[in-house]
């Protein structure tokens, strides 16, 4: 599986913008995906999951009532919707998937990463 992250870009602080992943191959829908990020000089930080179905969706507290993740099977992609941006989601963001997220949404383990795509939110 080949991850393909797009949607970054700059943005003012309260703006919007959305992410997608697309994922190549025929069993998009085996996989938990996953949306993390990582800030200059920090750690790797988890956003948001769903599961296979999509019936199911975790965020992470900084998030939380601000970002939607969601996938659509038809396109092979997944996508994070980012509200109320703040200068503190600046970060590169990667999608990653998951054929069993035995320890847990945070740390997967994750089978595939995409490259990132930067997304800068200024004050």
């Amino acid at each position: 599986v080949q991850l393909q992250a797009s949607g970054g870009g700059l943005v003012q602080a309260g703006g919007s913008l959305r992410l997608s992943c697309t994922a190549s191959g025929h069993t998009f829908e085996r996989y938990y995906m996953a949306w993390f990020r990582q800030a200059p000089g920090k750690e790797r930080e988890f956003v948001a999951s769903i599961t296979e179905g999509g019936g199911s969706t975790l965020y992470g507290d900084s998030v939380r009532g601000r970002f939607t993740i969601s996938r659509d099977g038809a396109r092979n992609t997944v996508y994070l919707q980012m509200n109320s941006l703040k200068p503190d989601d600046t970060a590169v963001y990667y999608c990653a998937a998951s054929r069993s997220v035995v320890r847990g949404p945070h740390l997967g383990p994750y089978d595939y990463w995409g490259h990132g795509t930067q997304v800068t939110v200024s004050s």
